[in-house]
């Protein structure tokens, strides 16, 4: 089965730095896409950066210029460096695969990926 593990989060006070990291096992891929979506309590889960098996990279326009989604190159794992946190950015982060190719103006929505980890909590104080 294939599972997907997020490591990385805290706490860090507003301004500070972290970085997740994901790692995917149980499958041969990934010729999909793999991507960081969160979820604050009584919000819905929303994306926050994707990347393909290309290289292309999107991003919520709430988190463009402060995080870097990458991918080591032939493994089925993503960091997410977060830069300049704010209260706002406290939520659960989960790590998302899919297999198949998605178009890139798909690639932050929840609906298309398959494969999801347990997440891992960030929290930002003010």
């Amino acid at each position: 089965a294939v599972q997907l593990a997020e490591s990385g989060g805290g706490s860090v006070r507003s301004g500070g730095s972290l970085r997740l990291s994901c790692v995917g096992s149980g499958a041969q891929w990934i010729s999909g896409c793999m991507g960081w979506f969160r979820q604050a309590p009584g919000q819905e889960r929303e994306g926050v950066a994707a990347i393909d098996n290309d290289g292309f990279t999107t991003y919520a326009d709430a988190v463009n210029g402060r995080f870097t989604i990458s991918r080591d190159k032939g493994k089925n794992t993503i960091h997410l460096q977060m830069n300049s946190l704010k209260p706002e950015d406290t939520a659960m982060y989960y790590c998302a695969a899919e297999a198949r190719t998605v178009w890139w103006w798909l690639l932050l929505h929840t609906r298309e990926y398959n494969y999801w980890g347990q997440g891992t909590q960030v929290t930002v104080s003010s």
